[in-house]
């Protein structure tokens, strides 16, 4: 695609048109109330909660894409000036409310952009999501894949969102005379407080935004800014730290839950007092698992599995829930489009990884090649050394190379261990470009 016709999850001007995947805050930075460099296309539930975010949004510029529906979008060239049409389609992501993937096509040919995405392999709406895309790129191919690659390393093993809020409900349970705090974001999480609340049979506090933006989601009975109506908060994870559950704790037994699939960024407890300090144990912990042994923990249903739920400090526990994608179901993702190249959006993370590097040999590319040389075995040829074109090549020893750097730094598995924010990424999103 040429350069200066769409921006997806970037702001700056050079677009025609921009598209926004959902409003976690490091997909929106550059984005306010005052923008308006043109066209803005998003999903109806990221519009209804738009004006709250962005107060006096221009809102004449937003556009509603529904769901599984093909939308033909008119641009100009800038190369030639000519007219030219780009269809594109939003699915589900998964991701948190709103959230939706891009599928674009055009004289370009086709493009996938994920945004942030879960897709479990149980998950009824990841499933329809799955038939979706598929039913979408039809006999055509994916000329590229901007991934959702936070979690793109062996060594994020998770199980599934609904596994993961059971293990919440048992830690809530197995302390019946403490309060519990719960850090969350503004936006997402929001069915795993709908489940405490289902299973326990009980209100949940949450600040008074949240409580707006779950009224504006059709929440309306079961959240509250009432203290004393529940002993469960959910809490700003900004506000999440060591120094507030000890404080709170002078005053009443109160435990602190951290929901993330980050490994995570809590010190254990016998560690630093540092709640954002990383854990080199809990790399060492999960890399030490088979491949196997993560492949079975991050795509089955791990109802026995209490492992997974740590306790970091003496007041604090955490639990793998994730809203992202963990590496085996991205494995899979990769394998279900087969695109013909990649590229990660987390441009900034503390265990960056060039998706090429381990999914490579899954581009159409390869694939056709080992196809092409297990056909030819089977008539009885010799055998037939896969081929590669040239840019897929360069990439993976570009991304080879990198891995080797890492390495030498003294990372662990290829996790680079370094002090940053939790805000995983500075930017991540990509202005679509044609490809050399």
């Amino acid at each position: 695609m040429e350069k200066g016709m769409i921006s997806v999850d970037r702001w700056s001007e050079g677009s025609q048109v921009y598209f926004l995947t959902h409003l976690h805050a490091d997909h929106t930075n550059g984005l306010s109330s005052t923008w308006k460099r043109g066209p803005l296309f998003c999903s109806r539930i990221t519009a209804k909660l738009f004006p709250f975010k962005f107060p006096g949004f221009k809102l004449s510029l937003l556009r509603v894409l529904e769901i599984g529906q093909w939308h033909s979008i008119s641009l100009v060239s800038p190369t030639t000036g000519s007219d030219t049409t780009v269809n594109v389609m939003a699915i589900d992501a998964h991701h948190c409310p709103g959230a939706v993937m891009y599928l674009f096509r055009g004289e370009f040919g086709c493009m996938l952009y994920t945004g942030d995405f879960r897709w479990e392999p149980t998950n009824t709406r990841a499933q329809i999501g799955r038939s979706m895309l598929h039913n979408a790129i039809g006999n055509d191919k994916v000329d590229i894949l901007y991934l959702d690659n936070t979690y793109c390393n062996p060594s994020y093993s998770f199980p599934s969102r609904e596994v993961a809020a059971k293990q919440v409900v048992d830690v809530i349970a197995s302390h019946p005379d403490h309060d519990i705090v719960i850090g969350i974001d503004s936006l997402g999480k929001e069915d795993l407080l709908l489940h405490i609340a289902r299973v326990l049979k009980m209100k949940i506090w949450v600040w008074p935004e949240r409580l707006q933006i779950m009224h504006l989601l059709g929440f309306h009975d079961i959240f509250t800014t009432k203290i004393s109506q529940t002993r469960v908060r959910a809490v700003p994870r900004y506000s999440f730290s060591i120094d507030t559950l000890e404080g709170l704790n002078i005053m009443r037994p109160t435990i602190g839950i951290m929901p993330s699939g980050l490994p995570w960024v809590v010190r254990p407890l016998a560690g630093n007092n540092n709640i954002f300090g990383l854990s080199p144990s809990s790399f060492h912990h999960r890399s030490k698992l088979s491949a196997k042994a993560q492949r079975f923990a991050c795509i089955q249903n791990l109802n026995e599995d209490s492992r997974a739920v740590e306790k970091y400090h003496e007041y604090i526990y955490t639990v793998p829930y994730s809203d992202h994608s963990c590496f085996e179901e991205i494995k899979e993702f990769v394998k279900l489009v087969q695109p013909t190249n990649m590229k990660g959006i987390v441009a900034s993370s503390f265990s960056y990884v060039d998706p090429l590097y381990y999914f490579g040999h899954l581009l159409r590319v390869n694939l056709q090649s080992k196809r092409l040389s297990k056909n030819f075995e089977r008539k009885g040829g010799e055998s037939v050394e896969a081929v590669h074109t040239k840019s897929t090549l360069e990439n993976d020893r570009s991304a080879e190379a990198r891995m080797k750097r890492k390495t030498r730094e003294g990372d662990l598995l290829g996790v680079h261990v370094s002090r940053v924010s939790i805000l995983r990424r500075i930017r991540c999103g990509a202005k679509i470009l044609e490809l050399d």
